[in-house]
């Protein structure tokens, strides 16, 4: 089936579009592209297009998920084939702003959660070697 349309952006609503997409950035790669503001862009280097919009009321989601403000939407980044690659970074996302939000059982999941500096999840995954 033909597609109707083809994702622009990831929006993702936070306090200071600047300072997330400069986070993201820093994580991922890229520029961020300040239109005004309240929003800021940024192209992921071979991957999405991130915009952040600002939300001055946001509640960030709870970690582990809750019914009363779950977390709607989180982003995974491979981040290494061992985990020698995975905690070293972890080490610059923690330098970043980010917090570890869950580690237990990481060799079972093959992830480990972190909170952004607005309080999204977003996950560091180990890229399965096979």
């Amino acid at each position: 089936m033909a597609p109707v349309a083809h994702v622009r952006s990831v929006v993702v609503d936070c306090p200071e579009p600047r300072e997330l997409a400069r986070f993201y950035a820093a994580v991922a790669g890229g520029t961020p592209e300040e239109e005004s503001p309240d929003w800021v862009v940024l192209q992921v280097p071979g991957g999405p297009r991130l915009a952040f919009q600002r939300a001055p009321g946001l509640t960030p989601p709870e970690w582990p998920r809750s019914d009363r403000n779950a977390q709607q939407f989180h982003l995974d980044f491979d981040a290494g084939s061992t985990w020698e690659e995975i905690d070293a970074a972890q080490e610059k996302v923690l330098a970043l702003g980010a917090r570890v939000l869950d580690a237990e059982d990481r060799e079972k999941k093959d992830f480990v959660v972190y909170a952004d500096p607005a309080g999204h999840p977003f996950c560091l995954c180990r890229i399965e070697q096979g």
